[in-house]
């Protein structure tokens, strides 16, 4: 459901904008909001479960999720419908850690790859069915884009209740509201400061009071954030996660990933560029790589059991360095074009998703799981928005020429390389196991 609000929000966009009577500039904040609420909801919810309980959060992101759908659908005003992406956001930025620490929670370590890989497949599967759903539910009204999450979160509200288990912390835990608030502000300050950047002239944008500004409040707020939670007794984010070398390590390539993630938006505007087709044709060449990301996240859930996640993220990293490389050698061939972004969807299904939170889930202890999960959000998100300015700026430098994609793809996948040799400082298949089960599952899976 939290992937599939994502995939099909696209299509409503205009008639949205047609609905309310506002312009694109106006309509990008409907992805704006979502991001920035989705980003300050991930540590916040993560730490209320780990104080709180995953079945209770859990339920409480899931209803809150339904009630912005509700408030989107019925909105009155474009102002309004704004609120209903906060509140989403704010709730979705809860369901994806929360619902791995459950998984890490009741699977013991040796089936817990193929449980978050079933994870990591609906998320291709969204991006793949997201489109053409929008296709049906269009002719009905683009509130009907949203009313549809209404069945799915009560269907998931009441399975919940019955298979979700409760687990709050034992004892008194305060809730660290200054230090959410800090850090909500800094996170903030990033996000509008990194959408402030524009891509055909970055430096002058960089230059500009409302950017800098931005961006210099942000490091500010962000540094009063983390020296404030080396003090207090019940951190947001404890700092022993930024001292411990594997997570150290699973942060990189989870920045890493965002910034992947941000050269893929740019595929359709190379295969115009490069071959001439229209929009909606050049959308579909990303089929490849997400109907590979889907087949392949299973796939590396297996994996990873078997193998662990130094291996799988390593071969991984090597495979979308090549996918990557294969991109600006193949503007010529269709057929080719389509394999690397082939190559490059297996690629992402073994890094983004299950290998990193699997890495996560087998060194952070129960009472730091779920936040310890949502820095990997934080870090992606921040290097996907940093990477989508990056790269807009190389291709608006070259006037956006196939040679502006090509060079951006060959940056883009020197990062990867670089991840491959990040990911071969992990700890290998023993010591990882053995580190998982220091702790334990709560309970039988």
């Amino acid at each position: 459901m939290g992937a599939l609000d994502i995939a099909i929000v696209g299509p409503a966009l205009k008639p949205i904008g047609e609905s309310f009577g506002v312009d694109e500039r106006a309509l990008a904040w409907v992805f704006t909001t979502y991001v920035l609420f989705n980003l300050v909801g991930n540590p916040l919810m993560a730490r209320l479960s780990d104080i709180y309980g995953r079945r209770e959060i859990y339920s409480l992101d899931i209803a809150l999720f339904a009630a912005g759908s509700l408030v989107v659908a019925l909105a009155p005003g474009f102002s309004v419908l704004l609120l209903g992406r906060a509140v989403q956001g704010l709730a979705a930025g809860g369901i994806f850690p929360v619902a791995s620490a459950t998984i890490g929670e009741t699977f013991p370590p040796e089936r817990r790859g193929r449980a978050l890989g079933a994870t990591g497949a609906m998320f291709g599967l969204a991006f793949l069915v997201g489109p053409l759903l929008g296709g049906v539910l269009l002719p009905f009204g683009w509130p009907w884009f949203f009313l549809v999450n209404l069945p799915l979160a009560t269907l998931v509200l009441w399975l919940g209740a019955r298979v979700l288990p409760s687990s709050p912390q034992p004892g008194p835990v305060r809730f660290d509201w200054p230090g959410m608030g800090l850090l909500a502000a800094g996170l903030a300050c990033l996000t509008l400061g990194l959408n402030g950047l524009d891509a055909r002239h970055p430096g002058a944008s960089l230059a500009s009071p409302r950017v800098w500004a931005l961006l210099v409040t942000a490091v500010v707020v962000l540094s009063l954030f983390w020296r404030g939670q080396q003090r207090t007794p019940d951190p947001v984010v404890h700092p022993d996660l930024l001292k411990n070398r594997q997570l150290r390590l699973v942060y990189r390539l989870a920045a890493i990933s965002g910034l992947v993630h941000a050269v893929l938006i740019f595929v359709p505007a190379l295969a115009a560029a490069a071959f001439g087709v229209r929009p909606a044709t050049a959308s579909l060449l990303l089929v490849p790589a997400v109907t590979a990301s889907a087949v392949g996240a299973p796939l590396a859930g297996r994996l990873l059991d078997r193998l662990g996640s130094r291996a799988v993220l390593t071969a991984a990293c090597a495979t979308l360095a090549a996918g990557l490389l294969l991109v600006p050698l193949t503007v010529r061939s269709l057929p080719l074009f389509a394999a690397a972004g082939a190559a490059i969807g297996f690629g992402l299904a073994g890094l983004t998703g299950a290998p990193l939170r699997y890495a996560v889930l087998s060194e952070a202890a129960g009472r730091t799981r779920a936040a310890s999960l949502a820095l990997l959000t934080v870090f992606a998100s921040v290097g996907q928005m940093a990477g989508g300015a990056l790269i807009g700026a190389v291709i608006a430098s070259h006037g956006g020429a196939v040679s502006g994609y090509s060079l951006a793809f060959l940056l883009v996948a020197a990062a990867a390389a670089a991840g491959l040799l990040v990911a071969s400082g992990l700890k290998g298949r023993e010591a990882e196991r053995f580190a998982a089960r220091r702790e334990g599952p709560t309970q039988s899976w």
